[in-house]
């Protein structure tokens, strides 16, 4: 039986899900809806997944905690994997071994629907964009959902979905990398650049991940490339799809910026202004490739330009990507929890013309400091360094701008408070991972908003 035959709800099959975070749990019960019968198996303790321990409980799904035992292959058809579960784990390394068919939960969900997909990837700005992009949908009278990475699995959007419902669906490199026959209508590629080399290796193999978005579109499909962003760009060398691209130059297919307004170009002839940027909500360079992104997959589907125009001018944001948190005494304090690495920080510091208390650190992926001297220099008076990067940010900027060191987040914003002056933006945007010190980027985010609310 071929792989593609599984994913279709072969009754009786054996399926184990590795992981029991969302994403696993949420493959699980589709599985158990198909008549299948799964397998979860987790590494962790069943003491940090207590929820997740319920819901099996509940549901009657087999499942392990602690380890990952021989039960967890014996008899397996299929595994779906969670993101994060890195190609080196023993587990995948023996299943591999076995010949046992391994994909995401994005290519297990997916091969259940044949709702219309817009799929979205980048280092940085997938978030934004697959919000936005939803957004500009439903403003437009357009059903549609955001799912996957953005923090809703797939699996979990099936049992309530309607057949004309869009799927706009954020797609990290973990699960295009475990793809085979994932086809989205309209894929998005709004950059590369490094990260997440632990799990993948190399570069280049995180490139080929995200290049995987295309990887079985024909020429019926679209994707949008980011002509700016060499790792991007190349993508138009194996795809075999419609190719359009967003840029700061023009472009002969896709969306660019000139004079300042967000222009269409179908040909060098045929051009339609838009909308000036000024008129977008969403703050920032890096916002106007997220923007003319969207606004592309929106005319893929004929959304009209007056919804999309109204749409880019009614959007604020996400929560914790330059989220305004508060104002007092004049100073703006931004919550960019979710800048995870150099790239991200580099965005944010850019987006603002004030001056900056910039806040960061946290676990550190091979962080290049270096690409953030001139932006900084530019752009910041002080930075106060926390987590697991400290001493590495604190050293690397002191020589040349005002720096301090807190032990805590919550003293971070006590002293970035202090810092300020009128008119100054307190900006928290890490440029690491959160866990040295939090769950993840969410509850770090968190952290600092209550953090910023306490102050007097």
């Amino acid at each position: 039986m071929s792989d593609v035959a599984f994913y279709f709800g072969t009754n009786f099959m054996n399926i184990t899900i590795i992981g029991a975070g969302k994403s696993g749990l949420a493959a699980a019960r589709l599985a158990q809806r198909d008549g299948d019968i799964p397998f979860l198996t987790e590494s962790a303790s069943e003491e940090t997944y207590i929820s997740a321990k319920q819901v099996l409980n509940e549901t009657g799904i087999d499942h392990e905690f602690g380890n990952h035992s021989s039960k967890a292959l014996t008899n397996c058809d299929l595994i779906v994997t969670s993101p994060g579960v890195p190609p080196y784990a023993e587990i995948i390394k023996e299943a591999e071994s076995r010949g046992i068919p391994i994909i995401s939960e994005l290519e297990y969900a997916s091969s259940h629907v044949r709702n219309p997909i817009i799929s979205i990837t980048g280092t940085n700005g997938k978030t934004t964009t697959t919000a936005l992009t939803a957004f500009l949908f439903s403003n437009a009278g357009v059903p549609a959902i955001a799912a996957g990475n953005i923090g809703t699995p797939l699996s979990d959007c099936l049992h309530t979905l309607d057949p004309h419902t869009i799927l706009v669906i954020e797609a990290s490199s973990y699960q295009l990398d475990r793809i085979k026959y994932y086809k989205p209508k309209v894929g998005i590629i709004l950059n590369i650049t490094p990260d997440h080399l632990t799990y993948h290796g190399s570069f280049d193999a995180y490139q080929r991940a995200k290049w995987k978005t295309s990887l079985n579109q024909d020429a019926n499909d679209i994707v949008i490339l980011n002509a700016d962003n060499p790792g991007a760009a190349a993508c138009a060398e194996m795809s075999r799809a419609n190719i359009q691209y967003i840029s700061m130059n023009p472009v002969q297919q896709g969306a660019y910026a000139r004079d300042n307004q967000l222009i269409f170009a179908s040909s060098m002839h045929n051009e339609e202004v838009l909308m000036p940027f000024e008129d977008v909500r969403l703050p920032g360079v890096h916002n106007r490739y997220n923007s003319m992104a969207a606004a592309l997959a929106a005319r893929a589907f004929e959304i009209r330009n007056e919804n999309i125009r109204d749409g880019l001018m009614q959007f604020s944001g996400v929560e914790h990507r330059l989220e305004f948190v508060r104002s007092r005494h004049d100073v703006h304090f931004i919550n960019d929890s979710k800048a995870t690495n150099i790239n991200a920080a580099w965005y944010a510091l850019s987006s603002y013309k004030e001056p900056i208390i910039w806040i960061a650190g946290g676990r550190g992926d091979n962080n290049v400091y270096a690409e953030l001297d001139a932006v900084a220099a530019s752009h910041v008076k002080t930075i106060i360094a926390i987590g697991e990067e400290q001493e590495a940010i604190f050293n690397h900027f002191c020589t040349s701008i005002r720096c301090l060191k807190a032990e805590s987040l919550e003293e971070a914003t006590q002293l970035a408070a202090l810092e300020a002056a009128s008119g100054d933006v307190v900006l928290f945007s890490p440029a690491c991972k959160s866990f040295d010190m939090f769950a993840n980027y969410e509850h770090r985010g968190q952290v600092f908003k209550s953090a910023v609310q306490a102050l007097s």
